[in-house]
């Protein structure tokens, strides 16, 4: 978790009035003459510096944690007020992109923060032919520093990647290889003399027969 992800979050309890004050009902017309009540999940903004603010419970650092971390923490704050309280924490903008020598190349938001690289690159459409299968870079920022993790996608390690499983706002990208580097030397104008220069040679041909 880092700052300015947004968090949904949903308070449980086998006492259902214990937990109403974590959670909040909105009313959504569903026709033109009715409305239902349909409970939605609360969403927190972590703050600039890894905070949220949860009612009652006031501010709490998840920063740094995993999801599954910040179940555990929240449900520590939360025992002072509801017995044996259930928690849900998921993401609702887990952001990553990916970008390179891929068929669609872009930013993507997903549901889970369980997605991995492959997945990811499956979204973005697969490498395309120019792209350097062996040498993907994933770009990550931790605690403020970003870090370049290479990974090999024809080899077994790439399973056991440190980056195999993404992060939140992880960036991949995909190195062209060396034909699409060199094809790339070739300027509009360096193609255009090139035609050029095949013009004049045919007619040179055809004027000294």
């Amino acid at each position: 978790i880092q700052p300015t992800d947004q968090l949904a979050i949903v308070i449980s309890a086998a006492d259902v009035a214990a937990a109403a004050p974590f959670n909040q009902l909105s009313t959504i017309q569903t026709t033109a003459n009715s409305n239902t009540l349909s409970p939605y999940s609360p969403t927190y903004t972590v703050d600039e510096h890894g905070n949220i603010n949860l009612p009652m419970v006031g501010s709490i650092k998840l920063a740094g944690l995993t999801r599954s971390q910040a179940i555990e923490t929240i449900k520590e704050k939360v025992s002072k007020y509801v017995v044996n309280p259930g928690v849900n924490v998921n993401f609702v903008n887990f952001r990553i992109s990916v970008l390179g020598e891929v068929t669609r190349p872009g930013s993507f938001i997903v549901p889970t923060e369980r997605i991995t690289l492959l997945d990811a690159l499956g979204m973005a459409g697969d490498l395309t032919i120019k792209g350097k299968r062996e040498n993907v870079t994933v770009i990550r920022e931790s605690n403020g520093v970003k870090e370049r993790h290479m990974v090999d996608l024809t080899s077994e390690s790439a399973l056991n990647s440190p980056v195999y499983y993404l992060a939140q706002n992880d960036v991949v990208y995909v190195e062209p290889n060396s034909a699409q580097v060199a094809a790339s030397k070739f300027t509009p104008n360096y193609t255009l003399w090139i035609s050029m220069a095949g013009v004049i040679i045919s007619v040179i041909s055809v004027l000294t027969r």
